[in-house]
């Protein structure tokens, strides 16, 4: 009997947020609003999103002992989040240094702190807690071998893999390879292809439209398919299914052996982007846990990630499942 539908294995950070008329240049300074506090870090959010959800939910992270750290804790558990599994102490809670702009885009600076010392050791000692959920979801904010080690744990206890490759980084060929799915947006999947030919062709298309600007239309209609030749190269790499997201145009699904299906977006008024991804992320891993087939549980996410852009913040915007939009 599975005690979790999900466990997260991720990171925990503190976000410090302020809002901008616009982001600072090179060498400048610009005024912003007051500074306000949320509770943040993908893994901690992935876990909050799902839990506010219904979701059974553990979370294994690691906090310093510090004010950040208890202000975590406590936004986990009044989420209802079993926080068993996040370690105390070892370096400073983790911190993300977030601008928000008027139309709701942000721009974030990460200092890991504790999320740099959850080890593969604190993997292989939460043993039981992999085996007693029926998925995990991984991020990139924690130490790649550490990403490593939870995908060789979660094959041994036959639990499901949900990885966000976010922030983007080079991955080891057995972690792709163990995901179902690999969940990245735009610029993480072009980062993953960079040597693809397919994304250096895109690189000549920009080159050549920045240089001819009457070609752009047409060019742009050229790469409109890029998505789907995105899945596919990374379909090439291992994984059983991919998910991209694309923002407000909602999200492409493409699983092994079938054609890739695009998922439209909710139309809504943003208000803030942070932690749109992890909202969609922790809703798409839960529904996976409930028996969803991948497409319906993507359609189940994109509503859960509109929801989240309506609010300031990140864990304060996540919706509960009778605050979604249709769609």
């Amino acid at each position: 009997m599975h005690r979790y539908d999900l466990l997260v294995i991720g990171s925990a950070n503190a976000d410090l947020v302020v809002g901008v008329d616009r982001r600072p240049s090179a060498g400048e300074t610009v005024l912003g609003s007051d500074l306000v506090i949320h509770p943040g870090g993908k893994g901690a959010n992935q876990a909050v999103a799902a839990a506010r959800l219904g979701a059974r939910t553990a979370l294994l992270a690691r906090v310093g002992d510090d004010a950040h750290g208890r202000l975590l804790l406590e936004s986990q558990r009044a989420a209802g989040v079993d926080t068993t599994g996040v370690l105390v102490g070892g370096a400073p809670t983790g911190v993300a240094l977030i601008t928000v702009d008027p139309a709701g885009d942000n721009g974030i600076v990460v200092s890991p702190g504790a999320n740099a010392r959850l080890t593969p050791e604190d993997v292989h000692a939460a043993a039981d807690l992999l085996a007693a959920a029926r998925v995990v979801s991984l991020q990139l904010e924690i130490p790649a071998a550490t990403v490593a080690a939870a995908v060789r744990a979660a094959a041994a206890a036959g639990t499901r893999v949900v990885l966000n490759a976010s922030p983007p980084a080079p991955l080891p060929a057995e972690v792709p390879a163990a995901c179902d799915p690999l969940v990245v947006n735009e610029h993480e999947a072009r980062f993953l292809l960079r040597t693809h030919p397919a994304v250096q062709a895109e690189g000549t298309r920009e080159t050549t439209a920045a240089q001819a600007p009457e070609t752009a239309g047409a060019e742009a209609a050229a790469g409109s398919t890029a998505p789907e030749a995105w899945a596919s190269a990374l379909l090439a790499r291992g994984p059983r299914s991919v998910v991209v997201t694309l923002g407000a145009r909602g999200a492409l699904v493409a699983v092994r052996g079938s054609a890739p299906v695009r998922v439209p977006g909710v139309p809504v008024e943003a208000v803030d982007t942070t932690g749109a991804g992890d909202a969609f992320t922790g809703a798409l891993a839960w529904r996976l846990a409930l028996g969803d087939d991948l497409e319906t549980a993507v359609r189940f996410a994109v509503r859960v990630g509109a929801a989240a852009v309506t609010r300031a913040g990140a864990q304060t915007s996540f919706p509960a499942a009778d605050e979604l939009p249709t769609g």
